[in-house]
């Protein structure tokens, strides 16, 4: 056999399919990253129950600017209303006033983590789909105490980022922290999903032009529509992935 195809003709073959492979895994790679969807939680009522203290915050600031208290599950059922002017509702006041902000978060950084649990089967979930998924969290919190209250409870890893109201011009129900974290991180929008436990989430994700999933153990009770287990969302989520 002629020496030149042992110089030649072999070393390019290899090389031939060498450069073959490298590009099918390539494109092998990018279907793998395109395909993982990514889930935008909300957290107050979602995965965390911090109604205790939203509630007990709230009242502090009505107690001291000489309003009475106001009875808890009336609180919470409208703290997600989008239909009510929320200063006026909780403070009967037009707008938040600067006494209202210091009053609120002074009294919140203080106790936010002290009265707060993971409802039951949320660290399961997380654990269960971490690999499926991109995990990250909209919510109308400050990103500071959300950052704080994630960590408290341990399931801050899971979470690619964290964005609360403070971050954005408009929060809930307008869209702009769904954008935010959309355009920060590439997300298809046709691949983003947004779980949350109220109306101001649902109308969001419509504005965001994604996908929502309703969930009926946070602050609202909706007669339709919305999981009432945990275990529903998990089937429900890898259900979607798949679609």
């Amino acid at each position: 056999m002629d020496i030149k195809f042992f110089l030649i003709e072999i070393p390019s073959i290899f090389l031939h399919y060498t450069i073959l492979d490298l590009y099918l895994f390539d494109i092998i790679s990018f279907n793998m990253k395109k395909i993982q969807k990514s889930i935008i939680f909300d957290m107050d009522g979602t995965l965390i129950n911090s109604g205790n203290i939203i509630a007990n915050t709230i009242n502090h600031v009505r107690t001291n600017t000489g309003l009475k208290a106001m009875e808890k599950n009336y609180l919470l059922q409208n703290i997600n209303n989008p239909h009510i002017n929320s200063a006026e509702f909780f403070y009967e006041t037009d707008n938040f006033t600067d006494v209202h902000t210091e009053l609120f978060e002074t009294y919140y950084e203080e106790h936010c983590i002290s009265d707060i649990v993971l409802y039951d089967g949320i660290a399961n979930l997380l654990e269960t789909l971490k690999d499926e998924f991109i995990f990250t969290i909209a919510t109308n919190a400050s990103t500071v105490f959300a950052i704080q209250m994630t960590k408290h409870l341990n399931i801050n890893h899971y979470f690619k980022d964290i964005i609360g109201a403070d971050k954005v011009v408009q929060a809930k129900p307008h869209p702009d922290m769904l954008n935010a974290l959309i355009d920060k991180h590439h997300f298809d929008r046709n691949d983003t999903i947004l779980v949350g436990d109220s109306h101001k989430d649902l109308i969001s994700a419509n504005s965001a032009n994604i996908d929502s999933i309703l969930v009926n153990w946070g602050f609202t009770d909706h007669e339709d529509n919305a999981l009432e287990t945990v275990l529903e969302l998990q089937n429900k989520l890898l259900e979607w992935k798949d679609t």
